[in-house]
């Protein structure tokens, strides 16, 4: 059964991804078993879904109804794929996505969502673990751009990264230990836009696959900008020199 957001019950979680649903994340209780339970993980593991297993008093304070050890997370939006994100960009405009590699905080990435679709950018991928769900709290932060803008989530923002090289994207990093400014850069190219955690920033791995670390110049006494003001930064950059230049 589903309240809000909440999906529960093994057979109506397993129904829910047959029929297509998009879910967030299913919760399983740890330590259960049962051929359902098998059956909606092995589901699951196939469609890509980011299994938690957790203790039963957080399944009981997700829902107060009969779980049977499984709570899903439902989608506010149906996910894209990235090729077919690629695929549907105009051939006369310059490709221009946003990475996340570990935004978790819905409304950062509500506002980076907001700015991506005012600044005409073409999708927006995020990470199936560690990132903030598309949810009622982020689409408000959003404004709605969440339901405009699409959405892919991957497996892995390395080898995700990795298919974009190969598909003529650069891909540019906004972290403040870079010594080359962003208005040094050349955003006029296809390009995507990495930006990482609130906390740590973007993670070393992913690091050394982008080919270009940015820096926006702070004049302050603050060390950095918010993950999404700096986001719009980056993004209003690409624009100027898009329409500078055409």
């Amino acid at each position: 059964m589903e309240k809000n957001n909440i999906l529960f019950g093994l057979r109506p979680i397993i129904e829910a991804i047959e029929a297509g649903r998009p879910l967030e994340k299913v919760y399983l209780k740890k330590g259960a078993e049962g051929v359902l339970l098998t059956e909606l993980s092995e589901l699951c593991r196939s469609r890509r879904i980011y299994v938690q297993w957790v203790p039963v008093e957080k399944l009981n304070r997700l829902t107060r109804s009969n779980h049977q050890g499984a709570v899903a997370l439902t989608s506010a939006i149906d996910y894209a794929d990235v090729h077919d994100m690629l695929a549907a960009i105009p051939e006369d405009e310059t490709p221009l996505l946003v990475v996340f590699d570990g935004v978790t905080d819905v409304r950062n990435f509500g506002a980076i969502a907001r700015s991506a679709e005012c600044a005409g950018a073409h999708g927006l991928i995020i990470p199936l673990k560690n990132s903030a769900p598309v949810n009622a709290e982020s689409m408000k932060s959003s404004a709605g751009a969440l339901s405009l803008i699409p959405v892919s989530r991957v497996g892995s923002i390395r080898n995700t990264l990795k298919m974009l090289r190969a598909e003529g994207l650069q891909i540019v990093a906004a972290t403040e230990k870079s010594n080359t400014l962003l208005f040094e850069a050349d955003l006029d190219r296809p390009t995507a836009i990495v930006m990482g955690s609130e906390d740590t920033g973007i993670s070393k791995e992913v690091l050394k696959l982008c080919d270009v670390q940015l820096a926006i110049p702070i004049v302050g006494g603050i060390e950095s900008l918010n993950v999404s003001a700096a986001a719009a930064v980056m993004l209003f950059e690409a624009v100027r020199q898009r329409i500078e230049n055409h």
